[in-house]
């Protein structure tokens, strides 16, 4: 018996790898000044404007268990804390505090360098064009098919 003939290369797989390979050293970047992705992540959409614990898990694609336990360590470091809404006071929004607006904005530096060496990769006339496409197939505005649902983590 013998495997199906592919007639597409794995695009897949391809993009799982180098989310992957980036991710792991974005990681190990960001480490070096005592921050995960997530919590930058956290740190520059709460930055952006007021936001609820929700929203920011939306924005960085992230379950609430997840969502929870990173802001806990950003309020733990200092970096950001929980607040009333002020539009809102049925809610809590993700205020980042000066030490924690100083933190994002050096992890910024930090993803920026690896972003751009990741891309150096590349020939200087591709780049634009390698990240257009990539935005092109993230896009979030057409039809994404079916969802995979998120299960609750087992304790």
């Amino acid at each position: 018996m013998s495997a199906p003939e592919r007639t597409e290369r794995d695009v897949t797989g391809l993009l799982n790898m180098a989310g992957h390979a980036l991710t792991n050293r974005l990681a190990a970047a960001l480490a070096g000044i005592d921050l995960t992705p997530r919590m930058q992540c956290v740190l520059v959409h709460a930055l952006e404007e007021e936001r609820t614990q929700i929203q920011l898990a939306a924005l960085a694609d992230m379950d609430k268990t997840t969502m929870v336990s990173t802001v806990d360590d950003l309020e733990s470091r200092g970096l950001a804390e929980r607040r009333p809404s002020t539009t809102d006071r049925r809610a809590r929004i993700i205020a980042v505090t000066e030490k924690g607006r100083l933190a994002a904005e050096e992890g910024q530096r930090i993803v920026d360098e690896v972003h751009a060496d990741a891309l150096s990769s590349l020939p200087a006339a591709a780049r634009t064009a390698f990240v257009e496409a990539l935005g092109r197939l993230a896009d979030t505005t057409r039809d994404q098919g079916p969802q995979p649902v998120r299960r609750a983590r087992g304790r």
